[in-house]
């Protein structure tokens, strides 16, 4: 049992780098293409929708915890 979470571990680590490999390949090869702008400008959509939803996530989680009564103060 003591070499599960090694193998599991291991093959997480892999996927996630190869995932990134390519994911990072394809972006690069889709600057190329379309040119720099077009790339800088989606990328700053989608930071801005990630941080957009950040932001409402947060205020769903404290506005659910305040009405659960949960004490969010030390």
């Amino acid at each position: 049992m003591d070499w599960i979470p090694i193998v599991f571990g291991t093959f997480k680590v892999v996927a996630l780098l190869t995932a990134m490999f390519f994911a990072i390949k394809w972006h690069y090869d889709q600057g190329e293409k379309g040119g720099t702008r077009a790339v800088m400008l989606a990328g700053a959509k989608v930071a801005a929708i990630f941080v957009l939803a950040l932001l409402c996530l947060g205020f769903v989680t404290f506005f659910l915890s305040r009405s659960l009564g949960l004490n969010l103060s030390y």
